[in-house]
C-alpha cells in the first residue's frame, strides 16, 4: 500500500504498520491548505481500505509537523454561508475521525510546531510523542475564531474541560514540559529521538501494553463531569473569560459555550455544535479584521525580508545614548544574539542603560523564561562605554540622543569620523526630518531614520525612514537588522512625523479642539477607550510625556501649518506650563502613585480641571454626543492617513494597518484605520466631516477620500 501526493504520502513499514506522512511540496512547512486536506483524505481512505494494518504513524517531513490551517485561504472560506461553511469544517472533521476511529492504534510524532489545525490532528491520533525543543497549542483566538476541526472537543477529553477552556481562550503557545504535564502529549523526548520513540509508542499499543481502546472511548464519549463540576468549570471559566478578552474579542467565551454544549455529547454531535459555533463566530467583523491582520502581519514581513536580500550583515551594532530608549535598544540587541555597544558621555547614564537591560533580563529570569546564565551571557553582549574609539569596528549603528536636531546633526557628523566608510548610521528620531540630519554628514547615503517605540521591549514596530539621499542598501541593511531584533519593519519615506506620528498629532489635535469645547477629558478618554483604544488620548499624552509631545506638536505644526497649528492655547500647553509632564514626574492630565508592584497608577486630580476651565470658550459639551467625540477624534487620523498614502510616504493600506496597530495600539479587532474606514464607509466618513468643517482643514477629506466616496470602492479595494 502506498500513497504518494505532492503534500501527503502514505506507504508501509515494518510490522505492518502505515506511515502517513505530511510533506508539503515546495514550501518549507507543513499546513493544511486545500491541496493537503484533498490528499489527506485520499490517503485515509486508501488507509481505511488496507486490511492487515496494525498501527498507523503519524509524521512530518518538515522541521515542523504542520503550523496550522493556511490563513490565506480564510478569506474565500468566510465569505461563504455558515451552512457551507459548516459543511466544510465537518468535511475535515471527518477526516480526523477517520484516523480516530481505525481498528488499530496510532501515534503523532511532533517533531516542530504544532498550532492550531495540526494539534487538533495530532489529537486525533491514540498517543502524541513531543520533541523537547518544540512548541504547541490552538492560537485560533487570536484570529477571532477557535478551533474548529475537533480541538474543543478533542482536547477537552483528554485533558478536562478547564485546561481545555485555558489553552484555547488564552491562544498561548505553550512547552513541551507543559503539554506533558497537562496531558496534551504522553511523551516528550530528544528532538532526534521523536520518530523512533513514537514508533517505540506505537509497539507498545499494539501489544497491549497500552489500552488504546480505552483511551479512544474517552475521546468519543461525553465528559465525566457533574452538574456542578459542570457548572463549576463553565460558568466560571465564563465569566473569567469574558473579563480577560472584553466585549470586543467574542470568540473565547464562544469556544467556552461549545465545549459545554458539546460536553454531554458523544463525539460527533459535540463535533457539529462546535462547527455550528464556528460558523457564526467566523462571519463576525472581528474574525474579519483578525485575520485581515494576520495576513497583513504576513505580506509586511514578506515585503521585509524580500527587501533584506540586499543587506549587509550587522554582526556588531552599537547604540548612542543610554537612556531608557538606548537600554532598551541594547538589551533588544543583545538578546537577540547580536552584540552591541552602549556610547554616551556620562557614567550615571551608561548605568542608567546598564540598568534597563538588566531590569528586562531579571523579569525573564524571575519569570522561569531564562536562566541566571543566560542573562549573564546577554549582559556580556552589551559593552558600555564612553569614548567613540569602541566604535571602530561596528556595521550598525543607531542614535538615540535627545530629540533635538542641532545636538543630533553634531553626535552624527561625530560618530562618522570614527567608523568605517561602509558603516550604516541610523536615527531614532520620532519626528525631525532624516534629509535634514543628513546635512551634517559627508556620507548621507548611509543614512537613514529607524524609530522604535517605547517600551522597546514591547513594541513589535520599527519605522525605517528613507531620506533624500538614503541608499537602498542603507534601508535593506537597517530593515534586515531591524528583523533580526524580532521587530516588524516598515519602510516609510521621509516627513514630519514620518507615518505613526503625523497620523497621531492630528488626533491629538481633535482631542484639543474637544476640550476647547468643554468636553470633559475623562469623558473623552473613557469614549475612545470603549472604542477599543488601549488609553484614551489624555491618559496617552501622559505615557507618552506632555514635555515630549509638545516638543512634537511644534515639530508638526511647522511642518503642516495648515491643519496641525493651533489657533490658540490647548490643554497640553497648559499641562506643559503647569509642569504637569505626565507619568514620568507623577502629574499630568492624572496624578500618578505607585502601585504594589510599583507601577504608576493613575488617579483623578481636581486640580486639573480647574487648570483647563480658562480653555473653555464657550462650553458645547452637552450637545455633543459620544459619536462626535469618535469622530472628531478619529476623522483626523483618517484623514491624514489617506494624506500618507497620498503623499507617497508610505506604499499601501496593509502597512499604514499594521503600522499602527503595531505602533499605536489601534484596535487590532477594527483591523486598522484603513480597514475601519472601509466598514464604516468613506462615503458616510466624508458626510460626517462634513458636520465639522468649520473646524478646519483637519476635518476636510482628501481628493482620494472623495474619489472613493463618489465610486464606492474602499481603500483596500482600491490600492493595492
Amino acid at each position: 500500500m502506498k500513497f504518494e501526493g505532492q503534500c501527503v504520502q502514505s506507504y508501509m513499514l515494518e510490522g505492518d504498520v502505515v506511515e502517513l506522512k505530511l510533506d508539503l511540496k515546495d514550501d518549507s512547512v507543513n499546513k493544511f491548505n486545500k491541496a493537503t486536506l484533498e490528499e489527506l483524505a485520499q490517503a485515509v481512505d486508501l488507509i481505511k481500505a488496507q486490511t492487515g494494518i496494525k498501527g498507523l504513524l503519524l509524521s512530518s517531513g518538515k522541521d515542523v509537523f504542520v503550523v496550522g490551517a493556511d490563513v490565506t485561504e480564510f478569506p474565500k472560506f468566510f465569505k461563504g454561508s455558515e451552512e457551507d461553511l459548516t459543511d466544510w469544517l465537518l468535511h475535515v472533521d471527518r477526516i480526523f475521525s477517520t484516523i480516530e476511529d481505525f481498528d488499530f492504534p496510532s501515534v503523532a510524532a511532533i517533531n516542530g510546531f504544532a498550532f492550531g489545525g495540526g494539534l487538533e490532528f495530532a489529537l486525533s491520533a491514540s498517543y502524541r510523542v513531543m520533541s523537547s525543543a518544540t512548541r504547541i497549542g490552538v492560537p485560533e483566538s487570536k484570529l477571532g475564531i477557535y478551533p474548529g476541526w475537533g480541538g474543543t472537543v478533542r482536547l477537552s477529553r483528554r485533558v478536562g474541560a478547564d485546561n481545555a477552556i485555558e489553552w484555547i481562550a488564552t491562544g498561548k503557545q505553550y512547552s513541551a514540559a507543559d503539554a506533558l504535564k497537562t496531558g496534551v502529549v504522553d511523551a516528550v523526548v530528544a528532538p532526534d529521538q521523536v520518530r523512533n520513540a513514537a514508533l517505540v509508542l506505537l509497539q507498545e499499543a499494539i501489544s497491549g501494553r497500552r489500552d488504546w481502546r480505552a483511551r479512544r472511548q474517552e475521546k468519543v464519549s461525553p465528559l465525566k463531569l457533574n452538574a456542578i463540576e459542570s457548572m463549576m468549570v463553565f460558568e466560571g471559566g465564563k465569566a473569567f473569560v469574558a473579563a480577560e478578552a472584553g466585549p470586543n474579542y467574542p470568540s473565547p467565551v464562544a469556544a467556552v459555550n461549545a465545549i459545554q454544549q458539546g460536553a454531554t455529547r458523544d463525539r460527533d454531535d459535540a463535533l457539529k455544535i462546535e462547527a455550528a459555533g464556528f460558523a457564526r463566530i467566523a462571519k463576525t467583523p472581528t474574525a474579519f479584521n483578525l485575520v485581515a491582520m494576520f495576513l497583513g502581519d504576513q505580506y509586511v514581513g514578506k515585503v521585509a525580508k524580500k527587501m533584506a536580500k540586499a543587506a549587509d550583515k550587522v554582526q556588531a551594532a552599537a547604540v548612542l545614548g543610554a537612556g531608557i530608549m538606548g537600554g532598551g535598544i541594547a538589551y533588544q540587541s543583545a538578546s537577540r544574539g547580536v552584540p552591541i555597544v552602549m556610547k554616551d558621555i556620562q557614567d550615571k547614564a551608561l548605568a542608567l542603560g546598564m540598568s534597563e537591560a538588566k531590569k528586562l533580563l531579571l523579569k525573564r529570569v524571575d519569570r522561569g523564561r531564562m536562566t541566571a546564565a543566560e542573562m549573564g551571557d546577554i549582559l556580556s553582549r552589551i559593552r558600555p562605554s564612553l569614548s567613540y574609539g569602541d566604535l571602530s569596528s561596528t556595521d550598525f549603528v543607531v542614535e538615540a540622543v535627545v530629540e533635538n536636531e542641532k545636538i543630533k546633526k553634531s553626535v552624527l557628523a561625530e560618530v562618522e569620523t570614527h567608523v568605517r566608510p561602509e558603516t550604516i548610521l541610523a536615527s531614532n528620531t520620532s519626528t525631525i526630518s532624516i534629509t535634514r540630519l543628513a546635512e551634517s554628514l559627508e556620507r548621507p547615503e548611509n543614512f537613514c531614520g529607524m524609530h522604535f517605540f517605547n517600551p522597546v521591549h514591547r513594541m513589535p514596530l520599527v519605522e525605517v525612514i528613507r531620506g533624500a539621499k538614503t541608499s537602498d542598501r542603507a534601508v535593506a541593511t537597517t530593515v534586515s537588522y531591524a528583523l533580526s531584533l524580532g521587530k516588524t519593519p516598515i519602510v516609510v519615506n521621509d516627513c514630519p512625523g514620518f507615518l505613526v506620528n503625523r497620523v497621531l498629532f492630528p488626533y491629538f489635535a481633535g482631542f484639543a479642539m474637544l476640550v476647547n469645547d468643554g468636553v470633559d477629558f475623562v469623558r473623552i478618554d473613557k469614549v475612545m477607550e470603549k472604542f477599543g483604544w488601549p488609553m484614551g488620548p489624555a491618559y496617552l499624552l501622559d505615557v507618552v510625556g506632555i514635555d515630549t509631545a509638545e516638543h512634537a506638536t511644534a515639530v508638526m505644526a511647522q511642518g503642516f501649518p495648515d491643519r496641525m497649528a493651533s489657533a490658540g492655547r490647548t490643554a497640553t500647553q497648559v499641562m506643559f506650563e503647569a509642569g504637569r509632564y505626565g507619568q514620568k514626574n507623577g502629574k499630568g492630565f492624572y496624578a500618578y502613585v505607585p502601585d504594589k508592584k510599583g507601577a504608576p497608577r493613575k488617579e483623578a486630580d481636581p486640580a486639573v480641571r480647574e487648570l483647563l476651565g480658562p480653555l473653555v470658550r464657550e462650553d458645547k459639551s452637552a450637545s455633543v454626543t459620544d459619536q462626535d467625540i469618535i469622530d472628531r477624534m478619529m476623522l483626523p487620523l483618517l484623514i491624514e492617513c489617506s494624506r500618507c498614502l497620498e503623499d507617497k510616504i508610505v506604499n499601501t493600506p496593509v502597512e499604514v494597518d499594521v503600522g499602527l496597530v503595531y505602533g499605536l495600539g489601534f484596535p487590532p479587532f477594527r483591523g486598522g484605520p484603513f480597514r475601519y474606514a472601509d466598514a464604516v464607509g468613506i462615503d458616510k466618513l466624508c458626510k460626517r466631516a462634513g458636520a465639522f468643517e468649520s473646524l478646519g482643514k483637519l476635518y476636510e477629506p482628501t481628493a482620494q477620500m472623495r474619489q472613493l466616496a463618489e465610486t464606492g470602492r474602499t481603500f483596500h479595494e482600491a490600492i493595492q
